[in-house]
């Protein structure tokens, strides 16, 4: 029996550029938190810009996950369990895609890690050092509640973010040498060569100029809370 032709492939536009650099301006932003959290010291100004800088992209992230591109919307990655279960045991039909954005267990590390960075940005949000240094929230909270949140945010928070960091850079690397996908090069250029057909996310002047918008309204609520801080 002869082998059938390979499926036609073309480069179909995966990330757009407003998640681009979402995701590349996040990674710096928390590795810049990390570094300047350890330092102390005047290195605590930049942890607490970098912080605000964190929950201005959490919001905007939010917001995109509703009106972004295809492949950026949660819709195309909040996944039934059957399908999951599907996906591990590689019995998922080739027409759902499971692999053009987020895979099931890529879905899963998002949301984790979304999930993990809005309780990592509310802790400090009214944190408490009792030496000189304050969220802006923090006088909304009892000393009880600052001084729980102080420590989840300096000790298990910092490390599990570390954690998580490492377990993310391993998954690329994985992927790359067990599987032979590069899951780097299409969220810098933003395409990938996928089968004719496959759904595409737009990603023209009108979605850039929505993603400025809420770019902006984010950077607005940031700025609100801050200043609520006095």
């Amino acid at each position: 029996m002869p082998t059938p032709p390979a499926p036609e492939t073309v480069a179909v536009r995966v990330w757009d550029l407003p998640t681009r650099l979402f995701h590349w301006v996040l990674a710096a932003a928390i590795v810049g938190s990390v570094v300047t959290g350890k330092v102390g010291g005047g290195a605590i100004v930049w942890h607490f810009r970098l912080g605000y800088l964190v929950m201005g992209l959490l919001l905007f992230r939010l917001l995109w996950g509703l009106v972004g591109g295809h492949w950026s919307r949660f819709a195309s990655f909040v996944y039934a369990p059957g399908t999951v279960i599907a996906y591990l045991r590689g019995s998922a039909s080739p027409g759902r895609h499971l692999d053009v954005g987020h895979s099931p267990l890529g879905a899963f590390s998002v949301f984790a890690l979304l999930g993990f960075l809005i309780v990592q940005v509310s802790t400090g949000l009214v944190a408490d050092d009792e030496i000189a240094n304050q969220g802006p929230l923090n006088r909304f909270v009892t000393s009880a509640t600052a001084g729980s949140a102080t420590h989840w945010h300096k000790d298990y928070g910092q490390w599990i973010l570390i954690t998580l960091v490492v377990l993310h850079i391993a998954a690329i690397a994985f992927y790359l040498l067990a599987r032979g996908r590069n899951l780097v090069a299409p969220m810098v250029g933003g395409d990938k060569m996928l089968p004719a057909g496959t759904p595409s996310s737009r990603d023209g002047a009108r979605e850039r100029l929505v993603a400025a918008v809420l770019a902006a309204a984010a950077a607005g609520v940031v700025t609100w809370v801050v200043r609520l801080g006095g």
